[in-house]
């Protein structure tokens, strides 16, 4: 085995982290295309969770790995989305505090939001991966060129999915898609 990137090891035709995650060459070729990651809030980035303040807003726990990974996914030169069904201030100032590209809030049906991002930035769908969890998610993990859920997502997101993180929503899913698109997407060669 060799050292390839970011803790990921070639094995013949598969990748493996030092956690034992398999990346098939069907994945590996689905990252290669990728410049774009997409995601949903509640239940992807955070646990699902929602604390109710006592002055009425909400308020939602977000892991700090996870933010790292979005972070770093960002300095390699990718662009970066949220499009959720959620309106409230704590997403806007994780968003901002992540200097995240695009951000559309409430939107259950999530399909014109990521129409208008493909028109803004010019990716086509086989450019984006999109990371959901619920049946809203669907009909975008249908259209994008890697489609990614949680170990907690809906029976319907595993379906459409290629691929479902060893880490749990809201602790460590992000950083894991994160990392795999720094060592493996379209980016990765080309020296940015």
């Amino acid at each position: 085995m060799s050292l390839i990137r970011n803790n990921f090891f070639a094995k013949g035709e598969e990748f493996v982290n030092n956690e034992g995650m398999n990346l098939s060459s069907d994945i590996i070729k689905r990252l290669s295309k990728i410049k774009m990651l997409v995601m949903d809030v509640d239940g992807v980035m955070t646990d699902g969770r929602i604390i109710l303040g006592f002055n009425g807003e909400w308020c939602r726990f977000y892991s700090v790995r996870d933010g790292a990974g979005i972070v770093f996914l960002i300095k390699a030169g990718y662009q970066t989305g949220i499009i959720t069904g959620a309106n409230s201030p704590d997403v806007d100032r994780r968003a901002q505090h992540l200097k995240i590209h695009h951000v559309f809030k409430n939107h259950a049906d999530k399909s014109p939001a990521y129409d208008e991002i493909k028109k803004t930035t010019g990716y086509t769908n086989e450019e984006i991966c999109y990371i959901g969890d619920d049946i809203f998610d669907v009909p975008l993990l249908k259209q994008v060129g890697f489609a990614v859920t949680v170990p907690g997502g809906m029976a319907e997101a595993k379906a459409a999915s290629h691929y479902v993180t060893t880490h749990v929503e809201g602790a460590g899913a992000i950083r894991e898609l994160c990392d795999m698109i720094v060592a493996h997407g379209f980016y990765s060669r080309q020296g940015v």
